[in-house]
């Protein structure tokens, strides 16, 4: 499969478009957890409940509040607020009683995707426009644009 032609680009356009995508995606994630009634904090919490879930590897809370860079208190407040809207519930940790697992509940990928799904299509035709090697060299982009991000807020938010 031969790509499409693409319009030359400097390394500024792009980054330029890359900062336009990633305002109009905040944004948005206030959208979408408004509409799932949460707020973002509570969206991203149950974005990394859902990863584990497809990946099939428990979630401690503990573990959710390093991910989420939240004080254990604080994810508390999140694990409440998810249980409330009927996205997630606690457990015990069967290995070690004094652990507290989170599970997504049943209904809660079916709810997500009601609102993602729409958005999921569309970059599915967008994908659909790119060689598999192209995508190869986007994810490839993405990944390591994610570790530089890592690296710079980390400087952040050392004091």
């Amino acid at each position: 499969m031969e790509g499409k032609p693409r319009p030359e680009a400097t390394p500024e356009q792009a980054q330029y478009a890359m900062d336009r995508m990633i305002a109009l995606a905040q944004f948005g994630q206030q959208d979408i957890a408004a509409r799932l009634g949460l707020n973002v904090t509570d969206l991203t919490c149950l974005g990394f409940v859902i990863e584990a879930a497809i990946a099939g590897t428990p979630l401690a809370a503990g573990d959710l509040a390093e991910r989420a860079q939240l004080t254990t208190g604080a994810v508390t407040g999140v694990l409440n607020r998810l249980e409330k809207a009927g996205f997630a519930h606690r457990e015990a940790d069967p290995a070690d009683r004094r652990r507290v697992r989170v599970v997504m509940a049943d209904s809660a990928q079916e709810r997500i995707l009601a609102v993602y799904g729409p958005f999921y299509a569309r970059l599915a035709g967008l994908f659909a426009d790119y060689t598999p090697d192209e995508i190869a060299v986007l994810a490839d982009w993405f990944t390591r644009a994610k570790a530089l991000m890592e690296v710079s807020l980390e400087e952040i938010r050392e004091p």
